[in-house]
């Protein structure tokens, strides 16, 4: 393909994955972080685990309250830029209609 950069043309042509947003706190009605991932299980795996430095370490957010499951990572990333900005009334509203007990939903998803 004359006229492409080689890594565009290999970014053409790579299969795209599934991703997941998702939202953790650190306990009901807490702190929130919106996040997103292609590998849910390890990504939450890594904030508990305190891998992760930055934001979810300091505030310790390790419960995982929300998660939204893509088939092409284009619209999870898309998802999380969008639930970022919403009001954070938005984001608990969305929380308590799935999740009314903010019950941590890590044990679900290791299953």
């Amino acid at each position: 393909m004359a006229g492409l950069v080689p890594a565009i043309h290999v970014l053409q042509n790579c299969i795209m994955t599934g991703g997941f947003v998702y939202i953790l706190t650190n306990r009901p009605n807490g702190t929130l972080y919106v996040g997103v991932t292609n590998d849910l299980v390890r990504r939450i795996h890594e904030h508990r685990s305190g891998f992760v430095d930055g934001f979810t370490k300091r505030h310790e957010l390790k419960l995982l309250v929300y998660f939204e499951q893509f088939d092409d990572i284009r619209d999870a990333i898309q998802r999380e830029h969008n639930i970022k900005h919403w009001p954070r009334a938005w984001k608990v509203r969305k929380i308590l209609v799935e999740n009314p007990d903010w019950v941590d939903l890590y044990p679900k998803i290791i299953e």
